[in-house]
């Protein structure tokens, strides 16, 4: 089985950019344990305000201005919902 695009979309979003990008992949990217790749960003002004991915030997987790947390991936849904919700936090 080979990679498969689930959502690739970049839009303008509040005061900058949104760019999400998630794929199913045929193995769990490690330490992940789900079958994930996954990429989201809201960009201001050229900076990354707010981010989720699971790079390779990191994990799951989240950039929140210059803050890097865990995260507790459930599913894509999920994921999206809490990465737009991150979002409305830092814009208000």
């Amino acid at each position: 089985m080979k990679a498969t695009k689930l959502l690739h979309t970049k839009e303008e979003y509040a005061q900058g950019t949104v760019e999400i990008v998630i794929w199913r992949v045929p193995k769990p990217v490690p330490p992940s344990e789900h079958p994930y790749k996954y990429r989201l960003v809201y960009i201001v002004d050229g900076k990354r305000v707010v981010g989720y991915d699971n790079e390779r030997g990191k994990g799951d987790h989240k950039h929140i201005r210059d803050a890097e947390l865990p995260y507790v991936f459930q599913s894509p849904a999920r994921l999206v919902a809490d990465f737009l919700q991150d979002i409305e936090g830092v814009n208000t």
